[in-house]
């Protein structure tokens, strides 16, 4: 599968506050025109989940109304439930925040404000867990049966809002809120966005966890954030740590994230030139083509209006508004006709070779951060025997 994430270019996070159906419509079109396949959405916690026990019916009707458009135009839908963390922000409904300070890493924001609370525990504490399954029921079951859902996740890079205290919190969680989705509906394939950094240190919940109760297994590969890649635009990246992840969690894998922010006038260090962002999209493609992952899905639609700039994750996180393979007056980047070029060049693909991992996964996690460098450099030397 080839695909995009999506947030719109006028309101991003703001999105469902926001809601234009036109404006879905048109974009879904010109992703199918492009040759996008699947689109992978965000509920944003607080916009869906206002109280413990209450769900925004207005908000869950423009879903079924995104989901309605992605039907008529051929596309499927990958919501992802639990959005929290989302470009460098912590967006959370404010149930969720505990009293007193917190030492977070990233910025908290909760009903249009920053905030300096601590995130409760929602992998341990018994009644956040009622109240996540009682969004997970109320969606699935709004969605039940649609022609356009493809599958669920679980969650954007959780581990970036709180940390599980213990593998048994996280296992517990995980075999609740998949056994919600189940009961909906067992059909569906159930997945969880883990983040590239939940293999470079345990975090408790990475993919072996999540492969003991997910269909399968997905990963967010971004050689610009890679400290241990030879460059940013190394494309070796994603693949290795795909397959890192399959030996890890025993599950087939969904690059669900990749990308490198571009503009015509790069300003900001880790935005680079559309010609140079098309290079390495060219290379990542041609390289994909060895490996039997389940699909690829880029971040993102479009580059950020300049209205949004200002505001939160953009104004701390300046490249964040130049992922998009559309600029900002939609007009197409160099590297949009790519995704066609790699979709009529699919074939089914032989199993990996693995002789590049010499360790167990058990030791993998007693110096993963090592042992991720070391992997790295006998898998690129395989590569070019």
């Amino acid at each position: 599968m080839i695909g995009l994430n999506y947030w719109p270019i006028e309101s991003a996070t703001t999105w469902w506050h926001r809601f234009d159906e036109a404006v879905v419509e048109e974009d879904f079109s010109r992703m199918k025109e492009a040759g996008v396949e699947v689109v992978r959405i965000f509920l944003l916690w607080e916009d869906f989940q206002p109280l413990p026990h209450k769900v925004s019916n207005k908000t869950i009707d423009h879903l079924v109304s995104v989901m309605e458009s992605a039907y008529q135009k051929g596309l499927k839908i990958l919501p992802t439930f639990f959005t929290g963390h989302m470009s460098g922000v912590n967006f959370l409904p404010p149930w969720m925040l505990d009293f007193g300070e917190g030492d977070t890493r990233f910025p908290i924001f909760s009903e249009g404000k920053k905030r300096r609370n601590r995130v409760q525990n929602f992998y341990k504490n018994r009644e956040l867990r009622e109240a996540q399954k009682f969004l997970v029921r109320e969606i699935a079951g709004a969605l039940k049966g649609h022609s356009a859902l493809w599958a669920w996740d679980l969650g954007n890079e959780p581990s970036n809002l709180i940390l599980p205290d213990s593998k048994d919190d996280a296992l517990r969680w995980l075999d609740e809120m998949v056994s919600e989705l189940k009961r909906v509906d067992e059909k569906i394939p159930v997945t969880l966005g883990l983040h590239q950094e939940d293999l470079e240190e345990d975090r408790k919940m990475g993919p072996e966890e999540v492969g003991r109760f997910t269909d399968f297994l997905s990963i967010h590969t971004y050689s610009i954030y890679a400290s241990w890649a030879d460059h940013p635009k190394d494309e070796e990246v994603v693949p290795f740590l795909g397959l890192l992840t399959q030996w890890l969690g025993s599950k087939e894998v969904l690059i669900e994230e990749v990308g490198i922010p571009s503009t015509k006038i790069p300003g900001h260090e880790k935005v680079v030139p559309e010609d140079e962002a098309y290079e390495y999209y060219e290379r990542l493609l041609k390289r994909f083509h060895s490996f039997p992952f389940l699909g690829i899905l880029f971040w993102c639609y479009g580059d950020y209006k300049g209205s949004l700039w200002e505001k939160l994750p953009f104004c701390e996180n300046q490249h964040e508004r130049y992922f998009g393979f559309f600029r900002e007056d939609r007009s197409p980047k160099l590297f949009l006709s790519l995704l066609k070029e790699f979709k009529e060049k699919r074939q089914a693909k032989p199993p990996p070779s693995l002789g590049w991992i010499d360790i167990s996964k058990r030791e993998y996690f007693k110096d993963p951060k090592a042992h991720l460098k070391r992997l790295y450099r006998r898998f690129k030397e395989q590569g070019m025997e």
